[in-house]
This record gives structure tokens, sequence and C-alpha cells, in this order.
């Protein structure tokens, strides 16, 4: 017991391991190997100690930290991302170019807890958004989840605000949304997605409009038609062939979900799934036949030039021209989107070489408000996920270059005069200008790396004989032109 208590207080007045103490133990997994048993069984204990004055058995401080440390995964979970500066800076970057564009095109901004109850996403079984989800029960017994997505939250919101909203709606969000899928290049567990949504207008306006933000985004990025384009459809056109070939229409979600995986699965997978949920192989046939074309021409010459579906995407692709994007999009049947929701017209952005997953989509939802027991308001809206621009930016080469920059570094020349170069770094920050305040005691390399580091415009020193006639020293960094100025003058 001796032992055990001067191993405690041993341990208890040793600063270092005290601050590693401070970090939760975490449960470890019984052993069979007495000795391996001791010593977990011993860290424990320590840490007790250090919380409340417990006792331990002996142990050695060196044994405890290294134990500890081999214990911690330095990694985010699977799917996720740390962002540290450099990434950062990518993210800001791209997030300030979504906000300017919704700007450009009068949105304004919303958000949403990230964190909602999950009957808020489960709307029609069979979607696959269903698999996706990270759900749980909270401490209070309900069901939550982490959204995968912001449309349903925007509904969720439209329908509380009810009547005192003045429509049409024009609403943006940038927000971190969480699905647990398979992963591949641009397709992470977390992501954060730029969302447009026009609520209150029927016409294909609005979607044109969406289009034209896009468009209008990449181009500011540097990404040309070239490098992007859009498949355009519609829902209709895939209720008019159900129609036509007698396909149930209570079917239609189902089939939906389906098709949209026609460039992902194999055509054979494509109709064995078709077959599972009801539809006949004749119908199924038709149905693929239809989905392959590329022309509204063809489309037109098999359903006529009266239905809804030919006419809105006439429409589209005539409001493409008058917008000046014509040469962006393309008429692709088998676009449908997979989530239950949309009613009308339906896109999706890809790359034209090939190499990645959609870059983002959306469409028409005039009918979503009524599944949560709102009143239905024409609407349309798209999904842009951060991770597939990244991807594409790279293999373009156009990712910018986005360093640290700072418009001041201040020193003070010796150890006594910190307080004054305290006061030239508040002086600065008081008139809006960045500024990074050498905290320690530096020689002059050691400065000049710095400011090279951070990307500094001005290096400003504080010296006694300067300080003393309330001046200092100014030293603009990419011409070396050096002078003092007053205190009072420094801007």
């Amino acid at each position: 017991m001796l032992s055990a208590i001067s191993s405690s207080r041993l341990i208890l007045n040793n600063p270092l391991l005290i601050r590693v103490l401070r970090f939760p133990i975490p449960k470890l997994p019984l052993s069979t190997n007495p000795g391996s048993f001791s010593s977990l069984s011993t860290a424990a204990a320590v840490s007790n100690n250090a919380a409340g004055g417990g006792r331990t058995g002996a142990v050695s401080p060196s044994l405890v930290t290294e134990e500890l440390q081999q214990r911690i995964d330095v990694n985010p979970p699977k799917g996720t991302r740390d962002f540290p500066p450099e990434d950062m800076r990518l993210r800001s970057w791209l997030f300030s170019n979504f906000r300017e564009v919704s700007r450009l095109f009068g949105f304004e901004e919303v958000d949403f807890p990230v964190l909602e109850s999950e009957a808020l996403f489960i709307r029609k079984a069979g979607e696959e958004i269903r698999d996706q989800l990270y759900c749980f029960e909270d401490r209070g017994n309900r069901r939550v989840a982490l959204r995968p997505e912001l449309t349903p939250s925007l509904a969720r919101l439209v329908i509380q605000k009810g009547k005192s909203l003045s429509l049409p709606l024009k609403w943006f969000a940038v927000g971190q949304c969480w699905r647990y899928e398979r992963m591949t290049r641009g397709r992470r567990r977390e992501h954060y997605q730029w969302n447009m949504d026009i609520i209150g207008v029927p016409e294909v306006t609005a979607e044109a409009e969406l289009i034209s933000a896009i468009v209008t985004f990449f181009k500011r990025l540097g990404i040309t038609a070239s490098d992007v384009g859009f498949k355009i459809s519609s829902r209709k056109v895939l209720q008019a062939v159900l129609r036509r070939y007698s396909i149930p229409e209570a079917l239609f979600g189902k089939v939906c979900i389906i098709i949209d995986k026609i460039e992902k699965l194999p055509l054979a997978e494509i109709k064995k799934e078709l077959e599972s949920v009801g539809v006949l192989e004749e119908a199924i046939d038709q149905l693929l036949q239809v989905l392959s074309i590329k022309s509204l021409t063809e489309l037109e010459e098999i359903l006529g030039d009266s239905g809804e579906a030919v006419a809105d995407l006439k429409q589209m692709f005539s409001l493409a021209d008058k917008f000046g994007y014509s040469e962006w999009i393309q008429f692709d049947a088998s676009i449908v989107r997979g989530l239950a929701y949309y009613t009308g017209i339906v896109f999706e952005g890809f790359d034209r070489g090939g190499k990645l997953r959609a870059i983002c989509g959306g469409g028409r939802y005039d009918r979503l408000l009524s599944t949560f027991g709102g009143d239905d308001i024409p609407a349309c809206g798209f999904g842009f996920g951060d991770a597939v621009i990244i991807e594409l930016l790279k293999e373009k080469g156009l990712l910018p270059e986005l360093g640290l920059q700072v418009e001041n570094i201040v020193c003070a020349l010796e150890p006594g005069l910190q307080e004054a170069a305290a006061t030239v770094a508040t002086i600065l920050r008081e008139k809006g200008q960045s500024v990074d305040l050498v905290l320690e005691s530096k020689p002059l390399k050691w400065v000049f790396k710095r400011a090279s580091r951070i990307n500094a415009n001005r290096l400003i020193l504080v010296g006694d004989s300067e300080w003393q006639k309330g001046m200092v020293g100014v030293k603009i960094l990419s011409t070396g032109v050096q002078q003092e100025i007053k205190l009072d003058e420094l801007d």
C-alpha cells in the first residue's frame, strides 16, 4: 500500500502526465494476459486519481503515457474529413463562390439543423436514401437522423412559416450532409452541399434560372461546356411511357428508383429489378427503348406533341437558348433522379470526361410538401456537393493557389518592447488590418522567414530608439523599402 501511495503522489506531481490524463481514458477490452490486464487497470486507476484523489497501484508514468498514445486513433471516422488550414482555405473559397453566385441571382441564405427527425427523410419504401441514414434514438426516445440532404428540411421550414411567407421564395443554403454509403472518388459519407430552391413558381422558367446559376458558377471557376454538361429530362416522360404500356401508376416511384441506376448497373440487372417490382417483360423492353432516346424530336414522334412532358422540355431548351447556355445541355430520357419527390423537369450535371459521378442534380418537386401534411406549392431546386467539384478542378488544373496571407507582421526588437508591439498590433487591428504579432523574442532571421510563410505585406519593427520618438519601422516586403512612421499615422 505504501508503494502505491508513493507512486500515486509521484504521478500527481508530474505536470506533463497530468496534462495527458486530462483526456478521457477510452474503454479498453479485458485481457487474459495478467501483465496486460494489470497495466490497463492501473492506467484507469491513475485517471480516477487525477480526477478525484483515489489511490492507485504502482505504475510508471512513461508506461501510462505510452499506453494512452497507442490507443488514440488520430484519423477521423471513415468517410469524413479534417480541414487543416490549407484545406479550410479551399473550402472557404468554394463556399464564397456558392454564396456569390446565389447573391447574383437574388437568393437569400437559410440554414437548418444538421439533426432532424428521422421521419422527415423516410418518404417512400425502396428509396436508396433510407438505407444510408445515420439515424438513432436520442435520450428522449425520439428517432432522429443526421440530414442526408437539405430539401426536406427546406420543405419543413416552408410549412412551418405557412402564410407568413411571401411567394415566390428564392432561398439557398450551404450545409453539411451525411450518408452512409459506399465511398468512391468524389463520394464521402459526409459532404457539404450547395442548394438553391425556388418556391411558388410553376413555370419552367424556374428550372431554367437554376441551371443558369450553376453555369454561371462553372464559368467563374474556369470550367467550360467542353468540360461539363447537363442531361435533362422530365418525370412526366416516364409517366407517359407507363400509361402507354399499361404499367400501373402505383409502380411509378419504384420504377424511378431502378431507372436511376441505369448507368451504375448492367442492363440485365436493371431488367431483373424491373421484373421484381411487377413490370411485364414486354413493357420493360418498350420502356428501356424509350429511355435510350437522346433526341427531343424522336421523343415527340413517340409521345406526340400534345403532352406536358414534351411541351415542358421544348420550353426548357428554348429558355436555355435565351439564357445563353444551349451548348451546355442535352436531352436524355434516362435521367429520372432517384428521390421519390420529383414531379417534372429533372437534370444532372456530368463530367464530359466520364471520370466522375454526377456533379450536381435537381428538378421540380411540386408535391413534396403534402407528404409532410402541408399544402403543395410549386417548387424546384438543386443540390451541388463540394467533393466532386474539387475532384473536377484538380483534374482540369483549376484549383487556385490559396496561401495564408496576412497584411502585417509586428515584431519587438527587444524583449522589453513586447507590450509596445502589442499596442501597435491593436492599433492596426482596430483599423481593420490583419496582424500576426510575434509573441516571443525571436531573431530577425526567424521573423523574415515567418513573414514569407504567411505572405505578409509589411514588417513592422518596434525598436527602442524609434519607440521613444513615437515611431515604428515599416518595411514593405515586396519592394524592400523601409521607413520610419509615426504611430498616429500608421494605417
